[in-house]
């Protein structure tokens, strides 16, 4: 057995942030987004789609189709759910905002992960505090602003469990059959604990989630269902 020694481990590249105030700088951020984040893919489908009267929901937007949403639709603020980032199709987003006079507020979520109870509580008070219209989006439109629908549905509008679940659906391209089956794993979590009740008395969902729902657990469970799942996530290439 051969030991690697330092020198043999790859190191981790760093990534530097393109520059967008040179002609070099901006091409670079162009090729990011539209090859390394795939935007070409999303140049003529957006996945976007209005959940209520003041909320919109979509894939990562190019510029041109953030100010397109300012002009067209009136958006004053985007919740990024994928997170910062130096990546390019990040610092041009962030460029479009501005010149649109639209605030980018970032929120990072996961699609592999169920939400925790903190990332929950601090979705209900963004709710309460950004201006409206409003449109989330990640990369696909599918599974992070899935879950994020669903808990503006339940925590803002406050519709059924029902309604709010539908958010995370194949109408928006979200497949449970894989490891993004985790956000449907913590649905069903909320779903079973009431199973039987009138839709009245079902246990308020924030409630649930500070005095019943564990994470770990569901996490685990849902784990120990994936098999062939796996490989259409390598199929589809998931982010």
């Amino acid at each position: 057995m051969v030991k690697l020694t330092p020198k043999h481990k790859r190191k981790r590249r760093v990534h530097v942030a393109a520059d967008l105030s040179t002609a070099a700088g901006r091409a670079r951020a162009r090729r990011e987004l539209t090859w390394g984040d795939h935007g070409f893919l999303r140049a003529r489908f957006s996945n976007l789609h209005r959940i209520s009267p003041e909320m919109w929901r979509s894939n990562q937007p190019s510029p041109r189709q953030i100010l397109a949403h300012a002009k067209e639709r009136g958006i004053r603020t985007i919740l990024n759910l994928r997170g910062p980032s130096t990546q390019g199709y990040y610092l041009l987003e962030q460029e479009a905002c501005a010149e649109a006079g639209i605030e980018l507020v970032d929120f990072q979520m996961f699609s592999r992960d169920p939400p925790t109870r903190e990332a929950i509580v601090a979705a209900r008070d963004l709710f309460d505090r950004i201006e409206y219209p409003a449109l989330m989006h990640c990369k696909s439109g599918a599974d992070r602003a899935g879950i994020m629908s669903v808990l503006y549905k339940l925590l803002r509008e406050r519709t059924s469990f029902e309604e709010a679940a539908e958010q995370l659906s194949g109408r928006y391209l979200h497949i449970r059959h894989g490891k993004t089956g985790v956000l449907d794993a913590f649905l069903d979590g909320y779903g079973l604990y009431n199973a039987g009740r009138p839709a009245g008395q079902w246990k308020p969902f924030l409630d649930w989630v500070a005095e019943d729902y564990d994470r770990l657990a569901v996490k685990d469970a849902f784990a120990r269902t994936l098999g062939k799942s796996l490989q259409l996530d390598t199929l589809l290439r998931r982010e």
